[in-house]
């Protein structure tokens, strides 16, 4: 800003400030938002040629108000950012606690469906125990879990299966039965999206997030973070394919739904009644967890 020719020493000053601020000066503040203000500044330190004392004053007053007017802005959506943030723990590491000797136990209720007999429906109860952590020959760290069942709380834990997880800088991966399934990309947002057979040669299989950071009740238990993993949510006149995931901060799996069913199609009288030939509809629900 010039006045008669003249930078004056306020003025220079002032524009030299709004030069070099950094957004890193400010915190949490979007570095986006950040930038578009300091290109309306510039262009106004630009324009500003031959002022008055009087209009060089006004100019400093307008830089100031829109400066002022930045901070309170973006300290606020900052403030409702971070909070947001909070509740949907956007690492998404949360929903994978893993730690040596933790454990988690499930109750299931399964219908087993077949050609030429009545739906067998069975409940029982799942353990998993987190025994090991070691490292691969690439360096990674893994958890190996081992899978217990048992029909009630009267009969003792039987060893069913073992399986893995691991933990990498943007995907969580558990191996079930010696296939890799990617069970969730980080850091989460609503609607991110992924193929959960990318480590396998199961075909492409989208897996979508949903409902992230929403409080949710399950056997009478109340999770203040959760995020529900959609693997597949597809019905035809044939057949249903269903599968959900759960996860709750600090927590880990506390709800998995698993539906496939084959329906009637080899008579036109049955076709689109949603009878049902064969297939699996088994929901897990979280009991109760401890070390």
């Amino acid at each position: 800003m010039r006045i008669d020719g003249k930078i004056t020493a306020s003025a220079q000053r002032f524009a030299n400030l709004f030069y070099v601020f950094n957004p890193a000066d400010f915190g949490d503040l979007n570095p986006l938002i950040f930038a578009d203000f300091m290109n309306v500044v510039r262009k106004i330190c630009k324009n500003q040629r031959v002022l008055s004392v009087k209009s060089a004053g006004k100019s400093l007053n307008y830089l100031a108000n829109i400066f002022l007017s930045f901070i309170l802005t973006t300290s606020l959506i900052s403030c409702s950012t971070n909070c947001k943030d909070c509740a949907a723990a956007p690492t998404g590491i949360a929903y994978f606690p893993l730690k040596e000797n933790a454990f988690i136990e499930y109750d299931v209720q399964e219908d087993e469906f077949a050609l030429g007999r009545a739906p067998v429906s069975r409940t029982y109860q799942l353990k998993e125990l987190i025994v090991e952590k070691y490292t691969d020959a690439t360096g990674q760290s893994i958890y190996r879990i081992v899978r217990f069942s048992r029909a009630n709380t009267t009969q003792n834990w039987q060893a069913d299966s073992t399986i893995t997880i691991r933990l990498t800088a943007n995907q969580a991966i558990r191996n079930e039965n010696g296939r890799d399934f990617v069970k969730m990309v980080f850091p989460v947002y609503e609607k991110s999206f992924w193929n959960g057979n990318a480590y396998n040669n199961g075909g492409d299989d989208k897996y979508e997030l949903q409902k992230v950071g929403k409080l949710l009740k399950i056997n009478g238990q109340t999770f203040e973070n959760t995020a529900t993993v959609v693997q597949q949510n597809d019905s035809t006149l044939v057949g249903q394919d269903k599968r959900t995931e759960i996860y709750a901060a600090n927590v880990g799996l506390i709800y998995r739904e698993k539906i496939t069913l084959q329906f009637c199609s080899s008579a036109p009288n049955c076709v689109g009644k949603g009878q049902i030939d064969y297939g699996l509809r088994q929901i897990i629900r979280f009991k109760k967890a401890g070390e």
